[in-house]
Formats: structure tokens, sequence, C-alpha cells
């Protein structure tokens, strides 16, 4: 049998072609190799980050919420304080209202309800403040204070010591929490200092991973603490009764003084939106909260 050569080239056509197509179809590559459902772009308009308020963040986690919109109560318990002193609502809030505070606390004697070794354990502190350095005490954020102790079960540190008033480009924070066996573990910012200002709001963030033993600091969206890996030394660090103090610790409050101490001051500055969560958030919702927080939501 005799072939031409026209025919053998058109058989060698189809096959080369068949061939092609079939290393194409094997070689195609699947855009959606983990079969991930569809995001449409239209979720996301007219939010931050996928949100519309920071309401929206966890809210399934969040344990505490001091909104100070129209009084000192803690929003999801209605605890309120016990006593106060240089304390008032303003305007001009992160959302709404905040807190000043000239040389001034405020002091829950009653039991935040989740603040417990049940549902509290790793945890995520979000607080927005106004404040200035001092040059010669430390101001206590807030602390979640123990019975007649000095130290508490966290102890939101500022070094307003540090540096005088005039200086608003340096500022270093040092929180502290108590392992189980009373030892203190802190962490401290050095290499970044967000800017401060009587007027302007800047954003702190703590979170403890207590399963890796790492305790992180945040100061307007970037993680500055030096000192994060604290070690599996703690099994339970949210001792049981607590208070909860905002502008000072014991020693601020009048019958309630611990020692002689007199390194910190009662606060003067602003805060506003303490939010509380038992979930360690990474970096993405920091700055998702601080993004939220800037838009008033």
């Amino acid at each position: 049998m005799i072939i031409k050569n026209n025919t053998i080239s058109t058989l060698w056509c189809i096959v080369t072609f068949c061939g092609a197509k079939v290393l194409l179809t094997a070689c195609k590559k699947d855009g959606n190799p983990n079969n991930l459902p569809s995001v449409s772009p239209d979720d996301y308009i007219g939010k931050i980050d996928g949100y519309e308020s920071s309401d929206e963040v966890f809210p399934e986690n969040l344990m505490a919420h001091w909104s100070f919109d129209e009084n000192a109560n803690e929003r999801l318990s209605n605890t309120a304080p016990t006593s106060a002193a240089g304390n008032s609502l303003v305007d001009g809030g992160v959302r709404g209202k905040a807190i000043r505070l000239d040389s001034g606390y405020i002091y829950y004697a009653n039991q935040i309800p989740k603040f417990n070794p049940a549902t509290l354990r790793s945890f995520t502190i979000s607080v927005w403040i106004k404040i200035l350095n001092n040059g010669s005490k430390r101001t206590m954020l807030m602390q979640m204070a123990r019975p007649g102790m000095f130290n508490g079960n966290i102890n939101f540190n500022v070094n307003t010591n540090s540096f005088p008033a005039s200086n608003t480009a340096t500022f270093r924070f040092q929180p502290t929490f108590m392992t189980q066996s009373g030892g203190l573990q802190d962490n401290l910012n050095l290499t970044f200092s967000p800017t401060i200002r009587a007027d302007k709001w800047t954003h702190l963030v703590l979170t403890y991973y207590i399963s890796i033993g790492v305790f992180n600091n945040y100061a307007d969206g970037v993680l500055v603490g030096q000192f994060p890996n604290r070690g599996l030394v703690n099994t339970f660090f949210c001792h049981r009764p607590n208070e909860f103090i905002i502008g000072s610790n014991y020693n601020g409050i009048p019958g309630k003084e611990i020692n002689t101490d007199a390194n910190f001051v009662r606060m003067t500055g602003q805060i506003d939106e303490i939010r509380v969560y038992n979930r360690p958030f990474t970096i993405a919702f920091v700055r998702a909260l601080r993004a939220l927080g800037r838009a008033n939501q």
C-alpha cells in the first residue's frame, strides 16, 4: 500500500493538534484550588476592612466594653462605678462622647461578670487615649485589680514619667500581667513611639496568646513591643475576685491604699472605647479597629 506524502502530513497535523489540546487541557491552572467562596466587591463598598462599625469586630468575643456615650457603666453588664473623682463626660470622643479625667479615676468594686478564668484566658485590650507625658510620675490607664494587692491581673502602665510634657514625639507604655505564681510579665515599646498630644486620639492595643505565651503591644496599628515572648508561665492570669480601675491603681483611691508607693499619679487626659476581648487579635484586626475608630465608627 502506497501512502502519499500529503496524506502523511495531514495525519501528522491532526495528531500534533490533538496532543497539544490534551496537553493544554491537562496543564490548565485552576484559579481556585481551595474552592473558596467568591467575593463580591459590592460587599466592601462603604465599609472599612469589610466592617461598618467597631461593634462588628468579633462581637461574640467581646467580654467588656466602655463606650462612655451616656455614662461610665460597663456597657455589656451595665456595671456602674462604685466611686469616681475628677471625671466628666465630654464631646469629641472616638465615637460619641469620651471620659475626661483631671487627676481622676473611676473605680468598680463589683466584679465585671466575664472577667474570670473560664471566659477570659487569652485577651485583646483596645483603648483610645489623649494624654501627655508629665516627666515625674507613671499613669495607670486601667487595672484589673486583685483586692488587697498592689499589682493586679492586668496593669496597663504608661511611662508618662520618662519625658516632659513638651515631648510629644516619644511615648512609652509598659503593661504587665500577673502570672498564676504571682510574678509579673511585661512588654515595653522602644523603637517606635506614637505621637501624642492633648488633642490627638492615640490607639493602644495589648494582646496575649496564653497557649504560646506571647504578649504583644501595638500603638497606632504598629507592633511595638520589644519583649513579646513571655514563655508558658501561666495557666491562667484572670484571678477572681477582681475589681476594675480606670485612671489609677488602688493607691490613688481614698481608703483603698495598699502601700506607700507613690510612683503613679491619677490620670489627666481623655479615654474612650475600652474593649476587652477573649481572643488575641492579629495585626490585621488591630488595624481594622484603628481605621474604624479614626472614621468615628
